[in-house]
């Protein structure tokens, strides 16, 4: 490394972020570029730690650790020390085929095993990886490489997602004519509707990606739902292959008195019907309106977080963020060891503007909701909690108990249900008549990735289940690797 002593003489920095109240007040990111000295100096902390754990990228008591696309960070965060830039934009693109958007929505696995963290704070992955991309753009290195000759084979790719995109640029690279599906009107899946424009801008980023991979040659066709308005029989015949990555878009549920209620809506509802008006210009008549009213999350994940920070940008009267899970720990609990993922408390972007606004952080803990009541209209007006134990039953598995006494009633015009996905949605599946596993996901081998259907293959979210953007894109480069091999018989994809 260039700078062997850099972990014992620099600290941890990060960005500074926009107020929360002024970034509440539009939709642009939120985060300030860091002065490239400050940079330099935390590449410099990558400590040359003999052996790294950030890019392993494997599975540890069920989480990430370290990098699911095995990023080749310990060089990069040289050469940035050493303000290598274009280099270090040549060393992340081996591994990465959207770096620009993983630095910005991925929650860093990476600096989760960082050998550093063991007793120290982590060095600063994240925003080194996005500072590279983004110096990469400004500076035109970015530019469409399309296949110097194509090989003739036809590959269509269903969904246009974190896994569908890496699917379909490294099919592209392999020289094959790629066609993505899409049932949105516009492209990206998850990363067009499902993540909030603040934390990942769709014109500035996400179409700005687009389009260069339009020019490489890859042809998307929105507004287009396979097994819908196009059969998938038709499909079949006119492709030599196709890769399903649809995601897992089917919601969690909470069957509870009141359900029924108008003003309760799952998380996507919400969050599409809101980045769609953003990038219309205008409110459509599936636009849910969080403004002036009492909101309600139910869940505490990326999407609850998503939906505290739309609210807020909306103007709402109160939150309450409803989390059945205790509160982590401060500091890493001795169950939950280096490398694992640290599970600890953070005040992420949403929380922490409501807290600017409404003084503390809107989450209840070990809190779970047990009735939705209606005013005269049919309408939700509050939500009844009550306070959760978890204990084990006789197999060793953990249930949640009501605590009784502990009941509340919250003032709610407005209920987003962010409690995770169930798996893919099955028309489509069935349609195909590709053989689901007991979670109803389509049953591919991890790396191998071929459905029982010859020449079909399934990655991401729709394969593996709700999972992070990250290890999408590792499903979808190994997706487009073995649909390669099975079109030419050999493959030099990664």
């Amino acid at each position: 490394m260039g700078k062997p002593t850099g972990f014992t003489e620099y600290l941890r920095e990060l960005p500074q972020d926009r107020s929360a109240a002024e970034r509440t007040a539009d939709w642009k990111e939120f985060h300030f570029h860091m002065p490239e000295p400050k940079l330099r100096e935390q590449g410099a902390r990558c400590m040359d730690c003999g052996v790294p754990f950030c890019h392993t990228g494997q599975l540890v008591s069920g989480m990430a650790s370290g990098c699911p696309i095995h990023n080749l960070i310990p060089e990069w965060n040289d050469l940035v020390y050493r303000g290598l830039w274009k280099e270090a934009l040549e060393r992340l693109h081996k591994t990465n085929n959207f770096p620009e958007f993983t630095g910005r929505v991925c929650p860093a696995p990476c600096e989760g095993s960082c050998v550093l963290g063991i007793n120290a704070p982590p060095v600063t992955i994240k925003n080194i990886e996005n500072t590279i991309i983004d110096h990469g753009w400004e500076n035109g290195w970015v530019v469409p490489e399309p296949p110097a000759k194509r090989t003739g084979k036809k590959v269509a790719v269903i969904g246009s997602g974190p896994a569908g995109l890496c699917a379909a640029a490294q099919l592209n690279r392999a020289g094959h004519l790629v066609t993505v599906y899409e049932r949105a009107d516009r492209p990206g899946g998850l990363l067009m509707y499902g993540i909030p424009n603040m934390k990942l801008d769709k014109q500035e980023v996400v179409l700005r990606r687009l389009k260069q991979m339009e020019a490489e040659g890859i042809q998307f066709v929105c507004n287009t739902e396979v097994g819908g308005n196009l059969p998938a029989e038709k499909l079949l015949k006119e492709f030599d292959a196709t890769v399903l990555c649809t995601g897992a878009t089917k919601p969690r549920d909470l069957p509870i008195e009141g359900r029924q209620l108008g003003g309760i809506h799952f998380a996507m509802e919400f969050l599409t019907a809101n980045t769609k008006a953003v990038l219309d210009g205008h409110k459509n008549g599936s636009f849910i309106d969080a403004t002036g009213k009492d909101v309600i999350v139910i869940g505490g994940g990326d999407t609850g977080t998503d939906c505290v920070g739309t609210a807020m940008r909306h103007g709402c009267k109160s939150l309450v963020q409803v989390e059945i899970l205790p509160r982590p720990p401060m500091d890493r609990a001795k169950d939950n060891p280096w490398p694992e993922w640290p599970k600890v408390y953070k005040l992420d972007y949403g929380q922490e503007e409501a807290a600017a606004k409404f003084g503390d952080d809107p989450r209840v803990y070990l809190t779970t909701a047990t009735k939705f009541e209606a005013d005269v209209h049919g309408h939700v007006k509050a939500v009844h909690t009550v306070q959760v134990e978890w204990t084990k039953n006789d197999k060793g598995q953990f249930i949640s108990k009501n605590v009784p006494g502990t009941e509340k009633v919250l003032p709610a015009q407005l209920v987003l249900l962010a409690m995770g996905f169930l798996g893919p949605e099955q028309p489509l599946l069935e349609s195909l008549g590709v053989e689901r596993d007991a979670r109803t996901n389509a049953k591919a081998v991890f790396e191998k990735y071929s459905t029982n259907i010859k020449g079909v293959f399934a990655a991401g979210d729709c394969r593996r289940g709700q999972s992070l953007v990250v290890w999408a894109f590792n499903e979808g480069r190994g997706a487009a690797r073995e649909c390669d091999r099975y079109l030419m018989g050999a493959t030099n994809l990664p």
